[in-house]
């Protein structure tokens, strides 16, 4: 199979040049003009997906090499594209940036290559004129095999400024593909971990997006960036599926012969071969609910995850802890992933039906796959005030940010994972649980630093680390037969 939908990948030379403003403003500049755009964006980041399925009305993919390995980026692209007229891909800081000691892994730069895109670069010309030739010749430069296909010039104070930056960019050879003026109304608020996602926003998101996209179509040529998207070149394999993903996924490992809390250093757990299972996929006789949580304070969760579910046999019910006095009715099983329970922990703790309601499913023996926020709200407490108690620990904010991609191995066997499991994940928070790990931890950190965390607890699996589920589909359908035989 080859995918032959026309891509641009919109990359800058470093964070807050204004890759989100050009890439979201032209998402929906182009839906306007009816085509059927899909959104994609480099790296771990939930935030500016919203924004994206807000301009173009699908959901925003993410693309992470790192995560689900570089020879996932293409399969995923090509799952999250199939049946659109063009692609729009969101860099991650600046274009040759990836993760931190590996090279070119999980960077614009490689995820361009392995998609065979061409490149827009936006570049803050805010405080140069004739730098910025310099600029765009090193980034055109730097790597042969990435093909920088134009420039859109943002944070351009003047016509005269205007004029300086084209001419100083006509011998570099890059064409201008757009100019940009500071406009206020396109700007959008930032807290302590980046943009405040679209759930939280309401009619303000809608009025930003709407903005970008004016001042992109009045700024841009788009005639230009689509027939730039179109020389993408032809991408071959087929795209990711969640239920070929499950047929083919190795099982997931059997638990080690005394699973529980694993010294940091210890071999077997961080460095020991994985234990084989018996081949074969989960009885998907009985028919199991599986409750997402979701809402303005549950906003991070990869769109694959809940088909992995479904495709594993769960029927996916999402329910809002902001609002809901209970989990849905036959909930057989939890899933909380990463966003803001921070910004709503007196609305979260004063949702005493819910937290209740929790406690209750957990007590059952429900399995519970809970990534940061959702770690979170199962603690005692945060920030003083009760959560839902079915972790004998304490949650804070903090002044430090922690924030990386992490190579783990799980450390205990659990709903979610089997001791041995590997993968990698990321961790973003400024918040502190204490302690960090409990008697059976969830993950062993083997990189950047050695090290337990999380919690396995009768069915819950909580922890910091968010990871995406493409990259092993085992553990969907293992959470499923959890869900079916508890």
């Amino acid at each position: 199979m080859v995918t032959s939908v026309p891509r641009l990948v919109i990359a800058a030379p470093s964070s807050g040049s204004g890759k989100t403003t050009v890439a979201t403003g032209l998402m929906a500049a182009l839906t306007a003009r009816g085509l059927a755009v899909s959104p994609h964006k480099v790296g771990p980041d939930y935030i500016d997906p919203g924004y994206h399925a807000l301009a173009t009305g699908r959901v925003g993919r993410n693309l992470d090499a790192y995560l689900c390995g570089p020879e996932l980026v293409g399969p995923l692209f090509a799952h999250g594209a199939r049946g659109c007229d063009i692609a729009v891909v969101e860099g991650v800081m600046g274009l040759y940036d990836g993760a931190a000691g590996e090279g070119e892994l999980a960077s614009t730069a490689q995820v361009a290559k392995l998609l065979r895109a061409p490149v827009v670069l936006v570049v803050d010309a805010s405080s140069q004129s004739r730098s910025v030739a310099a600029l765009v010749h090193g980034f055109v430069s730097w790597d042969p095999e990435v093909r920088i296909g134009g420039v859109i010039l943002n944070k351009v104070a003047s016509d005269r400024h205007e004029g300086l930056l084209r001419e100083a960019l006509d011998s570099v050879g890059v064409p201008v593909l757009g100019v940009l003026r500071r406009a206020a109304p396109v700007e959008t608020p930032s807290r302590h971990l980046g943009l405040v996602p679209v759930a939280e926003r309401g009619a303000l998101a809608v009025e930003a997006v709407a903005a970008m996209a004016a001042q992109v179509a009045a700024g841009c040529d788009l005639a230009a960036l689509v027939a730039l998207a179109r020389s993408a070149g032809p991408l071959a394999g087929a795209g990711w599926d969640a239920g070929e993903a499950l047929v083919s996924s190795p099982p997931p490992p059997l638990p080690f012969p005394s699973p529980g809390a694993l010294p940091p250093d210890s071999r077997s757990a961080l460095d020991g071969p994985r234990p084989q299972a018996p081949d074969g996929l989960v009885d998907a006789g009985r028919p199991v609910r599986v409750a997402v949580a979701g809402g303005a304070a549950f906003t991070f969760s990869y769109a694959e995850h809940a088909e992995l579910l479904a495709a594993a046999g769960a029927e996916v019910v999402t329910f809002d802890p902001l609002r809901d006095g209970e989990l849905p009715e036959g909930t057989g099983g939890l899933v909380i992933g990463g966003g803001f329970p921070e910004v709503y922990a007196s609305e979260l703790s004063a949702n005493e039906g819910l937290r209740k309601s929790v406690a209750e499913l957990v007590l059952s023996g429900a399995p519970v796959a809970a990534e940061c926020a959702g770690l979170l709200y199962l603690c005692r407490d945060l920030d003083g005030l009760p959560m839902c108690g079915v972790l004998d620990a304490s949650a804070r904010m903090s002044e430090r940010l922690t924030l990386g991609y992490r190579d783990a191995v799980a450390v205990s066997d659990s709903a979610l994972a089997g001791a041995g499991t590997r993968m990698r994940g990321h961790e973003f928070h400024r918040t502190v649980v204490e302690p960090g790990a409990g008697g059976a931890p969830a993950w062993g950190m083997r990189a950047p630093e050695r090290r337990v965390e999380g919690f396995v607890e009768r069915g819950v699996h909580a922890s910091y680390l968010h990871t995406h589920w493409a990259s092993e589909p085992g553990v969907a359908r293992r959470f499923v037969e959890r869900c079916r035989t508890s």
